[in-house]
């Protein structure tokens, strides 16, 4: 056996042992305080987050299980506002309405979110790519004008924060799920990471995938911006848009606005749309949803 493909086996052994303790204990951890742990306890074989990681994606593909079953929790920066009602177990209910401009933040314990009773009126689900737009919106009460439940994960999605999206597709069904993203290659990789699930997650990849619509920005919105408000595209743009085309599942609409920013070469960023004053956005999301303009 090899050098380095034998200590990948015992990373294994070792992120299983540790995790054999954390549910014998009824314990959980994140992956980032199991990256301490490991780095304490054998930094002859841990050294990087990275390979924590990728340790526990083996683990996961070696047993057919969830990180969450392990006793890995998720870290979770997202948020949900507008119209829903959370109550935990024990605790009082939380209507979302009532909960600011910050809204109500997401837990990362996936047990806990898979108990939690939930109840909504609305009619949309609209994820949002960036926290301050998320701000602006629940400022607003959108979700007075749409009847909405709003969610961010504050820009690449968390487990905890598709975890919630999912377990809100399954209780309800109907409602549309639409994505207000900037319009560049980083944002089209956040809507493809609900929509299809992360790669990164390995066997785990698919398990809280859910149908978003792509709401805006898209190419059909870009003569709504000044052209000053364009921005060129970043090397790193352009990686994450080759990336984006070698992957069989993006659809023919998408593979088209991806195209259609690669020649351009340029991004445009939904604050943009306040050009026509800081109210816009909410009529602009509106009028969307009323023209089902969404793909």
């Amino acid at each position: 056996m090899k050098p380095n493909t034998a200590k990948s086996f015992i990373r294994v052994w070792k992120v299983m042992e540790i995790c054999f303790q954390l549910l014998v204990k009824e314990k959980r951890v994140t992956q980032r305080e199991l990256f301490y742990k490991l780095l304490c306890d054998s930094p002859d074989y841990f050294n990087s987050q990275l390979q924590v990681n990728r340790t526990i994606q083996d683990v996961v593909a070696l047993l057919r299980c969830s990180r969450h079953s392990l006793g890995i929790m998720a870290s979770s920066r997202g948020a949900v506002v507008g119209r829903l009602m959370i109550q935990e177990p024990n605790q009082e209910i939380v209507d979302c309405t009532m909960c600011g401009s910050s809204g109500h933040a997401i837990t990362g314990d996936l047990n806990l979110l898979e108990k939690v009773v939930i109840q909504s009126d609305a009619r949309y689900i609209i994820v949002v790519e960036k926290h301050a737009i998320f701000q602006r919106l629940a400022e607003d009460c959108i979700f007075s004008q749409i009847p909405s439940i709003l969610i961010t994960a504050k820009g690449y999605p968390d487990i905890a924060t598709r975890f919630l999206l999912h377990r809100l597709s399954r209780a309800f069904p109907n409602l549309p799920i639409l994505a207000l993203v900037d319009w560049n290659p980083a944002g089209l990789a956040i809507l493809c990471t609900f929509k299809f699930g992360s790669i990164g997650m390995g066997l785990e990849a698919y398990r809280y995938a859910c149908n978003v619509k792509w709401l805006g920005i898209r190419g059909n919105d870009l003569e709504l911006i000044p052209e000053e408000s364009f921005v060129p595209l970043k090397p790193r743009d352009l990686q994450i848009a080759k990336s984006l085309m070698s992957c069989e599942m993006l659809q023919d609409p998408y593979r088209k606005e991806l195209a259609m920013m690669v020649q351009r070469c340029q991004r445009a960023e939904i604050e943009a749309l306040y050009f026509d004053g800081y109210d816009f956005l909410g009529r602009y999301i509106a009028r969307k949803i009323v023209q089902a303009d969404y793909i």
